[in-house]
């Protein structure tokens, strides 16, 4: 039976991260950074595509797991009718090189355990030759090399392209695994310790989930939401992306799968928003320094994603040997979306330059400047039109999301020259600018007949972006349309009890792609928000509760939930249904929300 998408778990070292699975396998790990080839490529493929497991003879999924308490260190147990055994898993913060570090830990009576590690480089397609080293098992092939050792050095032999070990651990006894990564051409990095490397973990997290102001309900949720978004960090360049993952399927079998693990403009306000309502300002600026490098240039040529460092070229291609997550086909690295017409996010990387000014994270040199010509850019293209937020690929439209976000970008210019007259700008022309746009959606986005905002000028297919509307500003929460478009979206899209982004048929003449998707969590959240917004707070709040049901055992959440199989979507974990649950969460129940 192929693993689902909630048996897993993250850990992670805040350059890359790993898959652990509920069956003690490492699926899917990617090194040295998120978008680097992975080396374990199981999750997208089968055992010859690369894995590392460890766990009890005979065993299949585990009895229980958890992270410890504020942390991304995992801890999974079997129990076995010969005794019970614990395997921990975490990616230290890294000094020199990536180290995968596995404490297996006897809990009572005697276990026999199994550790088969295969390493499949570029994405489970190359083979490398291994052999022994003072100790160790070093794997090579081309560019990259790993060393495996293990405390108490345990027997290990090479069988079916792989390396095995068996061991047994007593109550009290422990043997430390670690998988260290480098550069085949460089001498190997220093042994880490992984007891020492263990502690440290522990600690460091948890000084770190300290700072969190958070202190509502669900401050669990909230708390690994955080954790979640730092493991999704790119700490170097404080670029976050947005999954972990490529090519997790929106629908089982299906051809919607891409790869997210890059950093979209589009998150920047909302993740920002989080961050520092959360009390973490150093990770808020570290993303904001982020977004400002990533951008720098040409307004023409602002994309909606970049790498991790601020790449441009993201260019998409397949990889054939790859089955596919249960089957589902093509498996891609790279996206094409980087090259489209997304009109919307001059407005979110303008609001977010906004934010971080009002919330006083330190100035940085140009930022204006950067901001003015932006909106040069925006008076003589915002009337285009574009593929949208959601990177249709079924042909450009006039989205009413993307001109709604044009106005946030004009209001936010206005209003920063408004408290700030020391700048220059072109105040006057950008009232104007807001002004025009503001009419024009009112009049070309909106259906008066059903009392609510559409997709796009003179459609009828409706978008849950619609729901950011009260939130950006656009209109008043108790403005009759916002009400009116609140309630349509949540009918007309609802699926489930949770709502779909947008309108899907069965022959793609909306994003230009066959097949169907599930409910997309971000949507849910933004719902929730809005019937907070709009006087509703206990609706707000049961649908909250819901969606809190949706994580799995540890707390994570995917891009999507079929709330027929109900199973998670997408990919994972998935940067905006966590960002969405933390200030959705801040909203309910935070110092401004309703009592």
């Amino acid at each position: 039976m192929h693993p689902r998408i909630e048996d897993y778990a993250i850990i992670g070292d805040e350059q890359t991260a790993a898959l652990v699975g509920t069956d003690g396998s490492v699926d899917w790990l990617c090194l040295p950074r998120f978008d680097s080839a992975a080396c374990f490529a199981r999750l997208l493929g089968d055992e010859d595509n690369g894995y590392w497991r460890i766990a009890p003879a005979g065993a299949d999924r585990c009895t229980r797991r958890a992270y410890r308490r504020d942390t991304l260190v995992l801890d999974t147990e079997w129990e076995t009718e010969q005794g019970t055994v614990r395997v921990t898993d975490l990616m230290p913060q890294r000094d020199v090189a990536p180290d995968v570090v596995r404490v297996v830990e006897g809990l009572d009576g005697e276990v026999t355990l199994h550790s088969t590690l295969k390493l499949r480089f570029d994405y489970g397609s190359i083979i490398p030759w291994v052999r022994r080293v003072d100790g160790h098992r070093v794997a090579v092939a081309g560019p990259d090399s790993a060393w495996l050792r293990s405390e108490p050095e345990v027997r290990s032999w090479g069988e079916d392209f792989g390396t095995h070990a068996e061991f047994t651990v007593r109550k009290g006894e422990k043997v430390a695994f670690v998988l260290t990564w480098h550069p085949s051409h460089e001498p190997r990095p220093p042994l880490v310790d992984p007891y020492e490397a263990l502690r440290h973990s522990v600690e460091d997290w948890q000084s770190w989930v300290a700072r969190c102001r958070y202190d509502g309900p669900h401050r669990d949720a909230v708390v690994r939401s955080l954790i979640t978004l730092k493991a999704l960090t790119y700490a170097p360049t404080g670029g976050i992306v947005a999954a972990l993952t490529t090519s997790l399927p929106e629908e089982p079998g299906g051809v919607r799968n891409w790869d997210y693990r890059y950093c979209w403009l589009r998150d920047s306000t909302l993740t920002l928003n989080a961050l520092l309502a959360a009390g973490y300002q150093e990770e808020a600026e570290a993303w904001r320094n982020w977004l400002l490098r990533a951008v720098a240039g040409d307004p023409a040529d602002l994309q909606i994603m970049y790498g991790v460092a601020g790449e441009r070229r993201l260019p998409e291609y397949e990889l054939p040997w790859l089955s596919g997550f249960d089957g589902s086909v093509p498996v891609r690295v790279g996206n094409d979306a980087v090259n489209q017409l997304q009109l919307d996010v001059y407005g979110e990387v303008m609001d977010s330059l906004s934010l971080a000014r009002v919330s006083g994270l330190s100035a940085q040199p140009d930022v204006w400047a950067l901001q003015t010509a932006l909106m040069d850019f925006l008076r003589t293209h915002w009337d285009q039109p574009d593929e949208g937020l959601w990177e249709v690929r079924g042909g450009r439209r006039q989205f009413v999301h993307s001109k709604v976000m044009v106005w946030v970008a004009a209001d936010r210019a206005v209003r920063t020259l408004e408290r700030h007259p020391e700048l220059d700008g072109d105040l006057d022309g950008w009232r104007a600018l807001r002004d025009e746009v503001h009419r024009e959606v009112c009049e070309k986005g909106f259906d008066s007949e059903r009392n609510t905002f559409t997709q796009s000028y003179g459609s009828r297919e409706l978008d849950a972006a619609l729901l950011l509307i009260p939130r950006v500003g656009f209109l008043p929460p108790d403005d009759p349309r916002v009400v009116g478009t609140i309630d349509a979206v949540r009918e007309e899209l609802d699926h489930g009890g949770f709502l779909r982004r947008y309108t899907i048929d069965d022959n793609g003449d909306v994003d230009g792609l066959p097949g169907s998707e599930g409910t997309f969590l971000v949507c849910s959240f933004w719902l929730a928000d809005a019937l907070h917004m709009t006087g509703r707070t206990k609706e707000a709040r049961d649908l909250f509760e819901r969606l809190m049901g949706l994580a799995n055992d540890v707390g994570l959440l995917s891009e999507e939930f079929d709330p027929v199989s109900g199973r998670q979507l997408g990919n994972f974990p998935q940067a905006f249904s966590h960002i969405g649950l933390v200030n959705t969460a801040l909203a309910l129940f935070g110092p401004d929300g309703a009592g």
